[in-house]
């Protein structure tokens, strides 16, 4: 299957093991990700609240390079992408005068039928492919599914069916042989793109999601967003109060989670890079391989 491919900024820096085990992940089922020539830039996360044209623009671009390469379908790991790219297609679709100055920017050939995808869309359509490849069931494995804000919401934008009760990432991890425990913070803000500027909120926020978490039964947090995936992992020893000195829980990318399940090595899936050591993952998984403590990303 070959399908139309953005990778954003943060991949190629701070979000380098969710590029590495989406490369090794998709290559293991056999997709084709095309990444599109001399994509730019989606605007997130500051574009849209200073220039609406400019915002629209600059997500629409990509779009436009994906018609030109004759893709339906683009996929965006990225869930802050994915929101600007998704949005940008909405809104030209429903407001002709905007589609037409964005038109007179990038010239012709912006095909607004190009359905943008992100990375538990992909993935919860590969479910039937996913069991008959999975090598190394999760079985006893219980995580926590955490969407955040911009995967599934607003639903008129994303396609999601249900945005306040999503289901597709604990179907795709149900299918690994693991268990999505139920938790009422798999919606909630992480402080987003704060954690520089607001990190104490960025902190609050990470410590109630995180305790939920835990309280829920969870081993493991499973993100499908490379800047919740930043805040909850880098933060989590600030996130202690004075005295406490709560369990570090592995934030992992969904598609390292599958990664594990098909057998791929850990280097594969960038698990080396995390702040907080993932190696009680494997251990519970009774995997025979080990990791280096990583405390921090290379």
């Amino acid at each position: 299957m070959k399908i139309g491919y953005y990778p954003g900024c943060s991949l190629h820096g701070t979000a380098r093991e969710l590029g590495e085990s989406l490369q090794a992940v998709s290559k293991h089922l056999g997709i084709e990700l095309d990444e599109i020539p001399d994509w730019s830039c989606c605007g997130a996360t500051a574009a849209h609240s200073t220039n609406h044209l400019l915002a629209v623009g600059l997500a629409a671009r990509n779009l436009w390079l994906a018609s030109k390469q004759e893709h339906d379908r683009l996929m965006t790991p990225c869930a802050a992408c994915f929101s600007r790219l998704a949005t940008a297609r909405f809104e030209l679709r429903k407001d002709p005068q905007l589609a037409s100055k964005v038109d007179s920017l990038l010239g012709p050939g912006l095909s607004l039928d190009v359905r943008v995808l992100n990375m538990v869309d992909l993935f919860h359509e590969m479910i039937p492919t996913l069991k008959e490849r999975i090598t190394h069931p999760l079985a006893g494995l219980k995580v926590a599914c955490y969407y955040g804000c911009l995967l599934v919401r607003p639903g008129e934008v994303t396609g999601c069916a249900e945005p306040d009760a999503p289901v597709a990432m604990q179907e795709v991890v149900e299918a690994l042989g693991a268990t999505a425990v139920r938790w009422d913070m798999s919606l909630a803000c992480c402080g987003a793109g704060l954690s520089i500027s607001r990190t104490d909120s960025v902190l609050r926020l990470g410590r109630e999601i995180l305790a939920d978490a835990r309280k829920a039964g969870a081993t493991a947090v499973i993100v499908g967003c490379p800047m919740c995936q930043s805040n909850l992992d880098l933060r989590q020893g600030a996130m202690a109060r004075a005295g406490e000195t709560p369990s570090e829980m592995p934030i992992l990318f969904l598609s390292q989670l599958i990664g594990l399940a098909l057998g791929l090595q850990d280097t594969e899936l960038g698990l080396h890079r995390h702040f907080v050591d993932p190696f009680s993952v494997l251990h519970a998984l009774r995997m025979p391989k080990a990791l280096p403590a990583a405390k921090e990303k290379a």
